[in-house]
């Protein structure tokens, strides 16, 4: 019941995102001003139903999930190529940077 519920307010949302479209087209701007009070409307509908804020949640803790492994990769690999190239990881320096500043060098 509650998912017919929801495909009935999203299949209205899709006909109220080509009026709208239409309407802006035309330059008929208060039928486009009433049709997106409407469609606001209806995504507030949707966005407070438990399931969808559920999802959106969901969605969250995935992209944050998915920073951490970036930034772990991003670190792990940088951590590599300063010890892979002879620098230094407390200055996060790469090697070649710390044979340019060591006095003596040929850089």
């Amino acid at each position: 019941m509650k998912n017919k519920k929801i495909r009935q307010k999203i299949t209205s949302l899709k006909t109220l995102q080509k009026q709208a479209v239409n309407f802006h087209h035309y330059g008929k701007e208060e039928a486009l001003k009433q049709t997106e009070e409407r469609i606001e409307k209806i995504e507030a509908e949707i966005d407070e139903l438990p399931i969808v804020q559920e999802f959106k949640q969901s969605q969250d803790d995935v992209n944050d999930l998915l920073q951490l492994v970036a930034n772990t990769i991003s670190n792990t690999v940088t951590d590599e190529i300063i010890i892979s190239t002879g620098g230094d990881l407390l200055k996060g320096e790469t090697g070649s940077k710390i044979a340019s500043t060591t006095p003596g060098s040929c850089s």
